[in-house]
């Protein structure tokens, strides 16, 4: 059976994470949901996500059994119809939550082989495919008929006619992201359970070196419930704490001497933790970072850096992101009750005490910047001062000193190139047209000189 991961209208629910990356492709809990996925005996995965990601998806990730866009999923499903016309595919929803136990239920979807539809139901959106069982015949048919769609729509799949005949389940332990502070909430609670199963059964993390794109996924216990991979660096007088879980140091890490690290905590890669650093449970660093100073409960996506003294907790981090010496964010509210987020102007309770910030890939912070609790940084801006609201995607923001300019896309251009350089990264014209149409695709919230502060 092969397995589909599509992209359904609500991704852009997910905004700014989702501009320059497919859902499937945002870490939660040290997992991505293509980790997961990837997990799951077959001989093929197809991906159907927006059409401007499939440039970069197909880069990041050239596994010859993973394909990306429409064109090569269609070739996938007809090769599959002419050898057998009645199997069936797994389709699964790339909003889903990366849990990884939930590896059993997705082997016991294709050992069943049952046609049947899992529903997930939200009080604030309208029930949306978690997952089904179709026929592949089916899938192929729809795809073939979909009407013309720019590059940058949400692939117009109707789910109603693909599932229509179908089993429904309604009662399942499958969850979606709706907003982006389930990416903080899910990150917490499946955090535990996550790294347990990496110590448990071997699951390959991205290294970001190309001579091994994988690490090995096998650990080495070093001291009570601290586990590293292979060439870890430990500096002096490395304090831990694993009384509330593991501490997993992967492939090439390195931490500097005079750190205290409190389980559950994933360092991944290639990462780098500076002297004097503090991580305190639920932190997930990926692949190629840099953290300094105190960090508490958040994932970092690959190749950011946090490398100066300040604190961070409780946020979402995306790639390629620089937070000056001194940034701190706030993740509880004076009044100690719960964070409200603002997205598309509308008012979102997230029932959470502790939340702190949202930061698209790309985005920079000035020395000694100040985000208020519960904001949302978009992507490839350069942000100074306070941040009391939220603030789009590619601007100056300055709003304490009274500025916030468009920040032209040429700009962002020339720093990638100089970003990717210091890295060891080459910049391919697959990048630069990504940044072109996150560019466009953020025209519409560039509009907000003449707003209120919003404490």
């Amino acid at each position: 059976m092969k397995v589909i991961i599509f992209e359904d209208p609500s991704v852009w629910e997910l905004y700014p994470v989702t501009l320059g990356r497919a859902a499937f492709a945002i870490t939660c809990a040290t997992m991505r949901m293509i980790d997961v996925v990837s997990q799951i005996p077959c001989t093929a995965f197809g991906f159907l996500c927006r059409p401007y990601l499939e440039g970069i998806s197909r880069k990041e990730y050239p596994e010859s059994n993973y394909h990306f866009g429409l064109s090569s999923v269609c070739e996938e499903l007809q090769r599959t119809v002419h050898d057998s016309p009645d199997e069936n595919v797994l389709f699964l929803n790339a909003r889903l939550v990366p849990d990884i136990t939930l590896l059993p239920f997705f082997r016991e979807c294709i050992a069943k082989n049952e046609r049947v539809s899992f529903i997930h139901q939200n009080e604030n959106h309208s029930p949306a495919v978690a997952c089904a069982v179709v026929p592949a015949a089916r899938l192929l048919k729809i795809l073939q008929q979909l009407p013309c769609f720019s590059v940058t729509d949400v692939l117009p799949i109707d789910t109603n006619r693909l599932t229509e005949g179908l089993r429904v389940e309604k009662h399942h332990p499958l969850q979606l992201f709706e907003y982006p502070h389930h990416l903080v909430k899910n990150n917490m609670e499946l955090f535990l359970k996550n790294i347990r199963h990496r110590l448990e059964s071997p699951v390959p993390a991205l290294t970001g070196h190309p001579e091994k794109r994988w690490s090995s996924g096998r650990w080495t216990e070093l001291r009570e419930g601290v586990f590293v991979g292979e060439n870890v660096k430990l500096g002096e007088y490395l304090v831990t704490d694993t009384s509330k879980g593991p501490i997993l140091v992967d492939e090439g890490a390195s931490i500097g001497p005079f750190c205290y690290l409190k389980g559950p905590v994933y360092i991944g890669p290639y990462s780098k933790v500076i002297e004097h650093s503090a991580l305190k449970e639920f932190v997930g660093l990926t692949h190629t970072t840099k953290v300094g100073g105190e960090v508490e409960a958040t994932t970092i996506e690959p190749y950011s850096n946090k490398q100066h003294h300040g604190f961070l907790g409780h946020s979402y981090l995306g790639s390629w992101i620089n937070l000056g010496a001194g940034t701190c964010n706030s993740d509880l509210k004076n009044t100690y009750g719960s964070v409200a987020m603002q997205y598309h102007g509308t008012r979102v309770a997230t029932d959470m005490q502790f939340h702190g910030c949202i930061i698209g890939d790309y985005s920079k912070t000035a020395i000694n910047t100040s985000i208020f609790t519960g904001k949302i940084i978009g992507s490839c801006s350069m942000v100074y001062g306070f941040v009391t609201r939220n603030v789009p995607s590619f601007v100056n923001y300055a709003r304490s000193f009274g500025q916030c300019t468009e920040l032209p896309v040429d700009v962002m251009i020339n720093t990638q190139q100089r970003m990717f350089k210091r890295r060891n990264v080459e910049q391919d014209q697959v990048h630069v047209e990504l940044l072109q149409q996150m560019f466009s695709l953020s025209n519409w919230e560039r509009q907000m000189e003449t707003e209120p502060l919003s404490l």
